[in-house]
């Protein structure tokens, strides 16, 4: 170890890079490599939100913002939530707009965990999730999932797991990596176990308008909806997902004013603002896109049904996603580790995935492969991988 790493901090050096990366830093390397493995849109913005910016920047709009965003936007997101889903929040005291839902999460962390507090984190889940609770000085307790129950975690698995020292319960549904919805009987079970505890709840929701089949007709259900939850939750969503805007980083926070009072004075000491330009293309998104929303979720889900129809022709028992734009094959039968089935696939056939276990243990045996790539390519990503494991079976 050098000099200067030593001097690094113990919360950074304990944690491993990315699981997600490593992977497309390879396959940069590579010719005509299809990649399932980054969780981002095809499409490019939307007509509305690409004009709305550029009129912003016409007009001066170049400064910084009101450290909680424009008023416009905050007012707006407040009756997007109102009409979706019943839930009221007030856009002078509630609402934060942040850089993208990443830093959301990381200011939620910073304004509930003290060290030696322990959050419950059910996984497989995003990668991020634990790591940004350990840079907050938390523990992570990770809450097993499994096909067998769909991928959902149970009121009785949260109990299951509770300790003097747990403050937080970290919900994200529609899931990445496997596309789980958590059906709202199984979110009321989990409220009286979270009321009875006495638990704060963080709920991202960033996937809450990409829901297909059954799901799509029960609707999506918004976390504070719950009554119990209503005033124990921080809610986080954004504008990268739904409105194909990853690259604006425009995300928000709705919590109760206390909360919220502690993630703003974070906010304003850590950001600033989010990007001036993209908060008023989030305005344009939110009041003018809607049937841009529903245009590229109606294309996900015929992808959807593609690439999973595909997987299982190919011999590989894969799960049926019911949110977000990522399928999570099972590969064990074929007799390589997740880590093996993925680095022989980019080397083989050309095609990137993420290993499932990059997202947590319960991974294991799992690759994670995102449909937000055009039909033609998953097409012919399809073609490759029925090819790659037919050389397997010999």
């Amino acid at each position: 170890m050098s000099f200067l790493e030593s001097r690094l901090s113990q919360r950074v050096t304990s944690v491993p890079p990315s699981g997600i990366r490593r992977f497309f830093e390879i396959a940069a390397t590579m010719d005509e490599v299809i990649t399932l493995g980054i969780g981002e849109p095809d499409f490019v913005s939307p007509d509305p939100v690409l004009a709305a910016a550029e009129r912003s920047m016409k007009e001066g709009k170049t400064g910084y913002t009101s450290n909680a965003g424009i008023a416009p936007l905050r007012e707006a997101i407040s009756d997007e939530l109102e009409r979706l889903y019943g839930v009221t929040y007030d856009p002078g005291s509630e609402i934060l707009v942040t850089v993208g839902v990443s830093e959301a999460v990381q200011l939620a962390m910073l304004a509930l965990l003290d060290p030696g507090d322990e959050i419950l984190i059910p996984e497989p889940c995003f990668v991020s999730y634990g790591p940004a609770s350990i840079f907050a000085g938390g523990t992570v307790r990770y809450v097993p999932t499994s096909v067998e129950n769909d991928f959902q975690v149970t009121a009785a698995d949260i109990e299951a797991r509770i300790t003097p020292r747990t403050k937080v319960l970290f919900l994200a549904y529609p899931s990445n990596p496997t596309g789980a919805v958590l059906r709202r009987e199984v979110l009321e079970e989990i409220a009286e176990v979270v009321v009875k505890h006495d638990l704060l709840v963080l709920s991202d929701e960033i996937y809450d308008r990409l829901i297909y089949g059954d799901a799509f007709e029960r609707g999506h259900t918004c976390l504070p909806s719950i009554a119990a939850l209503r005033d124990r939750t921080i809610l986080l969503g954004g504008f990268s997902k739904a409105y194909a805007m990853t690259g604006w980083r425009v995300g928000y926070a709705c919590a109760p004013k206390p909360i919220y009072d502690a993630m703003y004075k974070l906010h304003q000491y850590i950001i600033m603002s989010a990007p001036t330009a993209g908060q008023w293309g989030a305005l344009a998104a939110l009041t003018e896109c809607q049937d841009d929303v529903e245009r590229m979720r109606t294309a996900y889900d015929a992808r959807r049904r593609h690439i999973v129809d595909g997987f299982r022709s190919a011999g590989l028992p894969t799960f049926e996603p019911e949110g977000a734009f990522y399928c999570f094959p099972d590969i064990s039968s074929t007799g390589l580790t997740s880590e093996q089935f993925a680095q022989e696939l980019l080397q083989a056939e050309h095609v990137a995935v993420v290993p499932g276990d990059a997202f947590g243990p319960s991974g294991s045996g799992y690759v994670r492969c995102s449909y937000a790539n055009s039909m033609d390519n998953i097409e012919e990503a399809v073609r490759r991988i029925k090819r790659f494991t037919e050389r397997l079976k010999g």
